[in-house]
């Protein structure tokens, strides 16, 4: 798996222009588009009417902004990256988000979402929505990683097959822990088993499970105020993602004797997953739509009004 950390991040950007911005003269920008201070557009550079580019973005050789693209500020957009328009205005432009960073000769289909930081590697093509941090790459777009993201603790694959005790790890972020329960082999088959509000530090109320998910599909994303979940991947396997607002964490859940607890406030991500892969989920309260937060930069706020 293939991660990208802040620094090797920020180093995708170019911030060698300066505060007035800079067009090469064989640049096109429609006299109704817009392009913020400090941006940089290239040579051969097409930005449609009505398109919006915000501030200190670098848009490279050869790219084609078309009509009503909105481009926030500290985007890197690379050579030839392509937004394509939709037949006769039918669907609304591409929106790319704060800091988000596009590499050479990607395309991205009208209607779609750029995320916040998410970036989009060379020659990728974005038919959906790409959630922010993301990492992606192909034809289609698949998830492969996502931005600042430390992996966690090793998987059970790589631990003994067989343990007499359970064994809690600590991860980077704030109050996810990865759990190893004991295993008891047998001829008639084994056995593993974990007690909640011993090992696992709450009562369920409620469980679900997850089944029958595409690979590159995600599920997750999504924090809730009060509900504690635990997760195990009871066949197959999945990788979930923790994120406290300052941290992240990659654990990938591949035996039924491994699990991760993630406390409220926390945002959960779960992708990678295998064909064959079967998720539960143990919950401490009833289902409230109230309880969740869904929008990862309301995510953000909620955390640093709670720890301020």
């Amino acid at each position: 798996m293939s991660l990208i950390t802040e620094t090797e991040y920020s180093s995708l950007h170019d911030a060698s222009h300066d505060a007035a911005g800079q067009r090469d003269r064989f640049s096109v920008v429609d006299a109704s588009a817009t392009v913020g201070r400090g941006t940089v557009v290239g040579p051969h550079v097409f930005i449609e009417a009505l398109a919006s580019v915000g501030e200190r973005c670098v848009i490279e050789s050869g790219a084609h902004v078309c009509r009503g693209t909105v481009i926030e500020n500290d985007v890197h957009i690379g050579a030839h990256v392509a937004f394509a328009g939709a037949p006769g205005g039918t669907q609304t432009p591409a929106v790319v988000k704060q800091g988000a960073w596009i590499g050479a000769n990607a395309s991205i289909v009208a209607g779609v979402v750029i995320g916040a930081k998410a970036v989009v590697r060379p020659g990728t093509v974005v038919m959906r929505s790409v959630p922010p941090g993301a990492i992606v790459e192909g034809n289609p777009a698949n998830i492969v990683g996502y931005v600042d993201t430390v992996q966690g603790p090793a998987s059970a694959v790589q631990a003994p097959v067989a343990r007499k005790g359970s064994a809690i790890e600590t991860t980077a972020v704030k109050g996810v822990t990865v759990h190893h329960f004991p295993v008891v082999p047998d001829l008639r088959g084994s056995l593993t088993v974990g007690e909640f509000d011993r090992q696992i530090p709450f009562t369920p109320q409620r469980y679900f499970m997850v089944f029958g998910v595409p690979n590159r599909e995600i599920r997750g994303e999504h924090a809730h105020h009060q509900c504690h979940q635990f997760l195990i991947c009871v066949r197959g396997s999945c990788a979930v993602v923790a994120d406290d607002g300052e941290h992240k964490v990659e654990v990938t859940l591949d035996s039924p004797d491994r699990g991760i607890y993630l406390p409220p406030m926390t945002w959960g991500i779960q992708y990678k997953y295998s064909s064959d892969a079967t998720l539960l989920v143990f919950a401490s309260h009833y289902y409230d739509s109230a309880d969740y937060i869904r929008d990862y930069a309301d995510f953000i706020r909620i955390s640093a009004e709670v720890k301020s």
